[in-house]
């Protein structure tokens, strides 16, 4: 399995960090993109941490302020954990 590593663009979007680099914006995006498992990851520990806030029962409002989340993402969060 190939190791991935993030590379940064240094503040430039993929368009301009293609021009500057002569490299396909498809490959910029790899290259500076977080991998799949590290974003799997952080996600969960999001929805965790809401899962957490709720059972303690403060409000979504409350929650969404706390995390820097919309009310809109908390509600998502709080909704899909109901299903799950």
């Amino acid at each position: 399995m190939t190791t991935r590593v993030k590379m940064p663009r240094n503040g430039h979007t993929v368009k301009e960090a293609a021009k500057i680099t002569g490299l396909s914006t498809a490959t910029i995006i790899r290259w500076t993109s977080e991998p799949r498992e590290d974003y799997l990851a952080r996600a969960d520990e999001k929805r965790r941490r809401v899962r957490e806030l709720r059972s303690k029962g403060l409000s979504i409002r409350t929650i969404a302020q706390e995390t820097g989340y919309s009310v809109g993402t908390v509600h998502r969060y709080i909704k899909q954990s109901q299903v799950a």
